[in-house]
Formats: C-alpha cells, sequence, structure tokens
C-alpha cells in the first residue's frame, strides 16, 4: 500500500498491504455494521451497548474466541486488544514469540498476523471490531487494521503516550496520531467514518475526572482539526456515581463547547479499572454498578470488567458472564434506579469548571500541538502517576468522605481559588483525619473498593455464623440458626 494516504510507515509493513483502492472497496461493500452505526443506535435508544476486552496470540484462538463471545454474550462491539511488542513496533520479537509460543503474548499481532487475517476476524462475527492497543506510534498497525476492515480505532498522542511509556516525546507521539487522523479525516470525506474512541482512563490509577476529560477535550480537538467526524470519549469509573455521571454527561456539553458542530460524539464508560475485587460476588456487583453508571450518564457504550480481574486474564466464560452483568444494568429492568440529582448537578459545574479552566489557556494558543507539549512541560496540564518524564506527575488524588476524587495536591495545574477552595472543602474532613504517611492515604483509595469487598465479607460472615452457644431452656429450639 505505498500509494497510502498521509500515513508514513515502514517500507516492509507498506509492502505487505494491498492497494488503497481495493481496502476502500473492501471496507464499503461489507455487510457488517460500521461502529458509529452501533453507536448511533445505541445513544438513540438510551442503552449503551456492551464491548468486552479481549485479545490473545494465536490466530485460531483469537478467532474461536470472537466467535464464543459473540455467540454466547451477544456483545455490541467486539474488541481485538493488540500485543506489547506490536504496540511499541517491535514486530520482529512479536513474529519470533508467535512462532515461538503464542500464549507468551498478552494480544494479538495483528501487523504480523497481517490483514487477511485481519479480515478473516472480521469476517467471522456479525458485530464491528475495535482495535485497542497502547501504542504511541500506531501507523503500521491503523494500516493493518483499516486494511483489515476495522474502522473503529482507540488511542491518542497524550493518552497512549503518558500513561504507557517512559520516554516518547509527546511531540513525536502527537505527530504520529495527527497522520492517523488526517487520514480519517480523508476517509470521512469518501464517507467511511472511522469511531475515534480517546482513551480517558489514562492511568486509571485515581484519575481526576477533569484530568481525564481535558485530556480527552485537547485530543477531540486536535482530531477535529485533522478532520475526524466520529469521536468516543472514554471515561474511567472512579467509584462515586454522582461524580461519574456527572463527567459522563458532561462529555457532550464539553464537545458543543470547544468542537465543531459536524463532530459526532459519543460518550463511553470503561468500567473501574482499578483494582478489583476478588470476591466473585463482590466483583460481579461492581461490573453492575458499572453498567447502571453508563446507563444514568447517558453513556453510548460501555467496556465491561471480568469476575476474574483480580486474577489475571479472565477466560472466554467470566468475558461472557461480565458482557451479561453490564448488559443486565442497561436494561429497562432497573430503569426505577435514582440518583440525587441535585448532587449530580453541583458536581457537574465544578467538574466543567475545572476543565475549562485546565483547556482554555491551552486552546487559546495558535499551535495546539506545542500548546500541549508546553503545558505538560510547565505543569500546567498533568497526569498522577505517570510512567512518562514528559509529565511532572506533580498532582496527588485523594477520595473524600464520599468516595469522589478530589486534588490533595494540584501540583501546577492552573485552577482559579474558588476551585481550590471547593477541593479543600471537600477534603476538610479527610485532611484533619490524616495519620498516616501519605502512601498509606494513597494505597487505601486505591484499593477503595477492596474496603467494600471486606466489608461484605464480614456482613456474609455475621450472618453464616450461629451466634454463641445457647444452653439454656429452649437451646434444642434454636439450634437451628442461619447458617
Amino acid at each position: 500500500m505505498s500509494d497510502l494516504p498521509e500515513l508514513d510507515v515502514e517500507p516492509r509493513v507498506a509492502a505487505m498491504l494491498p492497494p488503497w483502492t481495493e481496502t476502500m472497496q473492501y471496507i464499503r461493500k461489507s455487510p457488517k455494521r460500521a461502529p458509529v452505526e452501533v453507536l448511533r443506535a445505541a445513544a438513540a435508544r438510551g442503552r449503551p451497548v456492551v464491548q468486552p476486552r479481549c485479545g490473545v496470540g494465536g490466530h485460531d484462538e483469537m478467532r474461536t474466541l470472537l466467535t464464543t463471545l459473540e455467540r454466547r454474550a451477544r456483545p455490541g462491539i467486539l474488541t481485538i486488544t493488540i500485543d506489547s511488542f506490536t504496540r511499541l513496533k517491535q514486530f520482529r520479537t512479536a513474529a519470533q514469540t508467535l512462532q515461538r509460543e503464542p500464549a507468551d503474548l498478552n494480544g494479538y499481532p495483528l501487523v504480523t498476523h497481517g490483514w487477511r487475517r485481519g479480515r478473516e476476524l472480521n469476517e467471522s462475527v456479525d458485530a464491528p471490531i475495535e482495535v485497542r492497543h497502547g501504542s504511541p506510534d500506531p501507523r503500521e498497525l491503523f494500516a493493518v487494521s483499516l486494511a483489515s476492515g476495522f474502522t473503529s480505532f482507540e488511542g491518542g498522542g497524550i493518552d497512549y503516550n503518558l500513561p504507557y511509556s517512559k520516554d516518547v516525546s509527546l511531540t513525536r507521539s502527537l505527530a504520529a496520531w495527527a497522520q492517523v487522523d488526517r487520514l480519517c479525516g480523508l476517509l470521512a470525506e469518501e464517507g467511511v467514518i472511522v469511531d475515534r474512541e480517546l482513551f480517558g482512563t489514562l492511568t486509571a490509577v485515581l484519575v481526576p475526572p477533569s484530568v481525564s476529560l481535558a485530556v480527552c477535550v485537547l485530543e477531540a480537538r486536535a482530531a477535529s482539526l485533522a478532520g475526524v467526524r466520529c469521536l468516543s470519549i472514554a471515561y474511567p469509573q472512579g467509584g462515586e456515581v454522582h461524580q461519574d455521571i456527572a463527567a459522563l454527561r458532561s462529555i457532550p456539553v464539553l464537545a458543543r463547547r470547544y468542537l465543531p458542530e459536524n463532530v459526532e460524539i459519543f460518550p463511553v464508560l470503561h468500567e473501574f479499572m482499578g483494582v478489583f475485587p476478588a470476591d466473585p460476588d463482590v466483583a460481579d456487583a461492581l461490573i453492575l454498578y458499572g453498567g447502571l453508571t453508563a446507563r444514568l450518564g447517558g453513556a453510548a457504550k460501555v467496556i465491561n470488567k471480568t469476575n476474574q480481574e483480580a486474577r489475571g486474564i479472565p477466560d472466554a466464560q467470566a468475558n461472557v458472564a461480565g458482557i451479561r452483568t453490564a448488559a443486565l444494568a442497561c436494561t429497562d429492568l432497573l430503569d426505577f434506579v435514582r440518583v440525587d440529582e441535585a448532587t449530580v448537578e453541583e458536581e457537574t459545574y465544578w467538574l466543567q469548571r475545572e476543565v475549562a479552566e485546565l483547556v482554555e489557556p491551552v486552546l487559546a494558543a495558535p499551535d495546539l500541538a506545542a500548546a500541549i507539549v508546553d503545558a505538560f512541560a510547565d505543569g500546567r496540564l498533568d497526569i498522577p502517576f505517570s510512567a512518562s518524564v514528559h509529565a511532572r506527575s506533580e498532582v496527588i488524588p485523594k477520595r473524600d468522605a464520599t468516595g469522589a476524587i478530589r486534588y490533595l495536591n494540584p501540583g501546577r495545574l492552573p485552577f482559579s481559588r474558588p476551585t481550590l477552595r471547593r477541593n479543600e472543602q471537600c477534603l476538610r474532613v479527610d485532611r484533619a483525619s490524616l495519620s498516616r504517611r501519605l502512601i498509606d492515604e494513597i494505597r487505601s483509595d486505591i484499593n477503595f473498593f477492596l474496603h467494600a469487598e471486606r466489608r461484605f465479607q464480614a456482613d456474609r460472615a455475621t450472618v453464616e455464623c450461629p451466634g454463641p452457644a445457647n444452653t439454656g431452656p429452649g437451646a434444642a429450639a434454636s439450634s437451628g440458626g442461619v447458617r
């Protein structure tokens, strides 16, 4: 595919691709619903579709996994998760590992398998497939994904760099992703809409909602200027339902404020990405909670978890169960559930104010990419617990008494005095009770749902265990206690 427009890819990869016209013809003739059509229908219905994560190294195993999930759980969108070697463009290592021991790969090496096998996967299921990865430079992967017929592609120059890579410059990753987005713009002009999902989950560790949304707004603005016409903006479930609903409902508002009118926007929820409960019952409850949060927040899609998350990569059965549990939360069966709308409204106001204070100085600059780079260098944009040397990671998040994520230390983020004062007020009780080392406080907040698991197990033990021995009158009658 040497005639591939806008995209500079390695010659060795380009030589293996089909002609651009053939790729376009294949996508146009596909009988499958496009991802954007699925998202539109979900948004119109007011019921999120469910999407699992899944990716294994072997081709036959990947195909079996996809067909099993579709047959037994009927997700709205399926996933191919890419292996770590491919994400970092280590294609030779991916190929060697695939040949030696496919099970050692933590995802599907699409570039190594090639576009023909990609089309086999695409044609093996009815649901559209999204490519999820984590690459700071995805150009080769995007080229093979397109040739495979996949028109949903996750990531961005910030969200797939700073949370994952130690020393990839933002200038480099933003430039690489700009090529992807310009090609998406050309495709849109030809009537082919690529759903570009932005990974607002970032590090998935106590991410303040305004940081998540600010990063997505900036990436969305850059993508829309490049011609992208469909953006899924993904937000990570933090755990406090009012704050999470406020964040999801803010996505279309922020889009109307900062993006062109001709860009379709779909809010997406990633179910809780932090430390997951090991108890299957508690894990299932958390999955249901995530699906319910997605529906109440107006998400078009929810990416589900499984009750095996605490133990490692889930098997197909656990993934099927996770899809079904999340889908149950999105049905009318739970339409009676209500939240305190006044609390949601308050969270919404302050969240949108925080996002505005973060992004508007950057958006005012004449060169958006350069302004993003400078803002991260100065600390005016930041990501807590980032793996990258190109983010200061000076922000320290903290949960308040309700579980909502606040700023214990905002670092150099340019928040106004009222915003800082509001965070201080939300955390005041917690600050007064700080008696342990900061690292212990952070660890406790990270383990938020483990505390819920322990409470559940303690309550269950109380119910299941009989009380003290009764040796008085009537002992025989009372010995059949609840077990």
